[in-house]
């Protein structure tokens, strides 16, 4: 009987130093599990470095991988989420054909009711701007698409944030501090 596979988010904190993205990545390789997106970026804390992935899988699948990621030397914390237990957004850019745009009401009637907001635009294209949801950031580029005027489109990946009102990161870096201080 097949497992069921559901989106997980792992949310990854590391030393910032060069390397650690592959070291996570190969363990990714070696499950075999494709990650869906991901976006590397600096943490709230100096120093460490922030890495949110989306990938589908079985629980015991994200289970073993967030526990093989977090046992590499420069990450500091591994967690996998499911998507009641996390806020996420993404950001994205569409470039546009500019005469489709001013040829067709109704492309900007959806840039408009899809929350887009148009950037730039000079007589060969335009740029829009978008962010939300991930489902909503794919909505918009299937209607532009749909009306054949996307010629470039790029999307940031999931940014997360936990819904938990406990800040696990600070804490564990608090008490890793204080058994160093204490000799524990």
């Amino acid at each position: 009987m097949e497992k069921e596979t559901k989106l997980y988010t792992l949310i990854i904190f590391s030393e910032n130093r060069a390397g650690v993205l592959n070291q996570v990545t190969n363990v990714f390789t070696r499950r075999q599990v494709n990650i869906e997106s991901l976006n590397a970026s600096p943490s709230g804390i100096d120093g460490v470095h922030r890495y949110t992935i989306t990938c589908r899988a079985d629980e015991d699948a994200i289970r073993t991988l967030t526990l093989q990621i977090e046992k590499k030397i420069d990450v500091i914390r591994a967690d996998y989420f499911e998507k009641n237990e996390i806020y996420v957004m993404e950001q994205a850019l569409y470039k546009i054909a500019t005469p489709a745009l001013l040829a067709d009401k109704e492309i900007s009637k959806a840039i408009r009711l899809l929350g887009g907001r148009i950037v730039e635009v000079n007589p060969a294209y335009s740029i829009v701007s978008k962010e939300g949801l991930p489902e909503e950031v794919r909505g918009l580029y299937d209607r532009l698409q749909a009306k054949g005027c996307v010629l470039q489109y790029v999307s940031s990946g999931v940014i997360a944030v936990t819904k938990s009102r406990r800040e696990e990161l600070a804490e564990y870096l608090q008490q890793r501090d204080e058994a160093c201080r204490t000799g524990r």
